[in-house]
C-alpha cells in the first residue's frame, strides 16, 4: 500500500500539481516543432549539398563535401552551442528558432548523403531518356530524376525525422523549452528525478512508436503500389 501511495504521490507531483502536465505538453509541442522545421529545412540544405557533391564544378563539389564532412564529424551539441553562443550571440532570436536552424544544419549533412545515394540509385537510362526528349541537364534532374529519388528516399527521410525528435533533447544546453526541459523544470520543484525523467521517456517512446507505426504502413503501401 505504501508503494502504491508513493507512486501516486510521485505522479501527482510530476503531472497534476500546479498543472505541470501543461509543461510536458508544451515541451512536446516544441520538440515536434523543432524536429519538423529542422527536417524540412535540412531537406533543402541536403538536396543542395547532394547536388553540389555530384556537380562537375569543383568549387561547389569541394564546399559541399567539406560541409558534409565537418558536420558529420563533429558532435551535434558542439554545433548547437557554437550557433547559439557565437554565431547568434548578439541576435535576438527565440531559442527554438536557433535550435531548429542548428538541427537543420546538422540534419542536412545526413540528408545530403541520403539524397545523393537516391540519385545515384536511379538508372542512367532515365537521364539519357530525358536528354533525348530535349530536356536540359537541370530539367532532367528536376522533372525526372528528383521525383523518383524523393519517392525512394521517403522512408529514410521519415526515419531522419524520428531520429531528430530524440536528438532535440540536447537543446536543453541552451534552453529548457523541449520535453526534457519540462522534466528538468519539474525536477527543480519536486527534487525527484525518477518520475519526471520516466514520464519524459514514456512520452518520447509513445510518440516515436506512433510515428514508426505510421511509417511502416506507408512503406507497406508503397511496396504494394510498386508491385502493381
Amino acid at each position: 500500500m505504501n508503494i502504491l501511495q508513493s507512486i501516486s504521490n510521485g505522479l501527482y507531483a510530476t503531472f497534476v500539481k500546479d498543472g505541470r502536465w501543461e509543461w510536458f505538453l508544451s515541451g512536446l509541442g516544441y520538440t515536434l516543432l523543432i524536429s519538423l522545421a529542422a527536417v524540412l529545412l535540412g531537406l533543402i540544405i541536403g538536396i543542395l549539398a547532394a547536388l553540389g557533391k555530384l556537380s562537375r564544378i569543383k568549387p561547389l563539389k569541394w564546399i559541399a563535401s567539406l560541409y558534409v564532412d565537418v558536420i558529420r564529424g563533429t558532435p551535434t551539441m558542439v554545433q548547437l552551442l557554437i550557433i547559439y553562443f557565437i554565431i547568434f550571440a548578439h541576435v535576438n532570436l527565440s531559442p527554438w528558432i536557433v535550435g531548429a536552424l542548428g538541427f537543420a544544419i546538422n540534419s542536412g549533412a545526413y540528408i545530403a548523403e541520403i539524397v545523393r545515394g537516391g540519385i545515384l540509385s536511379i538508372d542512367k537510362g532515365q537521364t539519357e531518356a530525358g536528354r533525348s526528349l530535349g530536356l536540359s541537364q537541370a530539367q532532367t534532374m528536376m522533372f525526372i530524376i528528383m521525383p523518383q529519388t524523393m519517392k525512394n528516399i521517403l522512408p529514410a527521410l521519415a526515419n531522419e525525422f524520428i531520429v531528430l525528435i530524440k536528438e532535440t533533447a540536447v537543446i536543453g544546453m541552451i534552453s529548457n523549452i523541449d520535453l526534457l526541459g519540462a522534466a528538468k523544470k519539474v525536477q527543480g520543484r519536486t527534487y525527484d528525478y525518477l518520475y519526471p525523467l520516466l514520464g519524459a521517456a514514456v512520452i518520447y517512446y509513445v510518440v516515436i512508436k506512433i510515428l514508426s507505426t505510421c511509417l511502416n504502413r506507408v512503406e507497406a503501401r508503397m511496396r504494394k503500389a510498386d508491385e502493381r
